[in-house]
């Protein structure tokens, strides 16, 4: 695979996305996904997925959130750079609209089959990647924080764009402790008024963070689970084939 990184502003800030590409010659453009990372900032984990989907023959681009490709291991730290961005989504969308751009003006790739996945915080992300109209396929949200209400912190929405024509994947777990049946409610009606092809996945032995193998605080409901990592990696591909074929 080839692999860099790219260097990226926002409002003269510095950021720093990791680009992957196929093993193959490039004859044609490739389909592309964006990788919106969890709260921890643009770590392995997400670039892992980048590679996992560069694997499956689509070019992929981590979002740096935050700058200057940030990186934590402290929730407490990703907590507070996160929760920003989750109150004011005008600005989350500015963010996730950015790398988007960095990824769409590839020449390798087919604007055309644009694709985003994001894991917690980032499938939040992706959310609003997609409300805010942006010429996207598909998007798919792991275990994503999908309310506008965490902890005590409301956040002030945009209104969802008119005539978007992407589809919506989210991968829930039941057991998600941060994401409410009203929560899910509430966002089914959004999309449904409008007229967003969407699709919701509960799997009923997962909790918050079910993809990733070193979640381990049940009581937090925090935990990888396996059999649900590999369901919902399937599902994704199958949307994808789908949306982006």
């Amino acid at each position: 695979m080839r692999h860099e990184e790219i260097t990226y502003t926002i409002d003269s800030k510095i950021f720093k996305g990791y680009l992957v590409l196929p093993n193959v010659t490039y004859q044609h453009p490739w389909p592309a996904v964006l990788v919106a990372p969890a709260f921890w900032g643009r770590d392995d984990f997400a670039c892992e997925k980048a590679r996992a989907l560069a694997a499956l023959g689509y070019i992929a681009f981590v979002a740096d959130m935050y700058g200057d490709a940030k990186v934590t291991t402290n929730p407490l730290e990703a907590g507070a750079w996160m929760t920003p961005l989750f109150k004011d989504r005008a600005e989350l969308q500015k963010r996730i609209r950015a790398a988007f751009d960095q990824l769409i003006s590839r020449h390798e790739v087919d604007k055309s089959k644009m694709g985003a996945i994001g894991f917690c915080f980032g499938g939040l992300g992706v959310l609003e990647l997609l409300r805010s109209g942006a010429p996207v396929k598909g998007c798919v949200s792991f275990h994503g924080a999908l309310a506008d209400q965490m902890g005590g912190n409301k956040a002030k929405t945009v209104p969802i764009a008119k005539d978007i024509k992407g589809a919506f994947l989210a991968l829930h777990g039941y057991k998600d402790p941060l994401v409410s049946n009203a929560d899910l409610d509430k966002l089914e009606k959004e999309l449904s008024a409008a007229n967003i092809d969407w699709e919701i996945n509960i799997y009923g032995l997962a909790a918050h963070a079910f993809t990733n193998p070193i979640a381990n605080d049940p009581k937090t409901g925090m935990a990888y689970e396996p059999k649900t990592n590999a369901r919902s990696w399937a599902a994704m591909k199958n949307f994808f084939e789908e949306m982006l074929s």
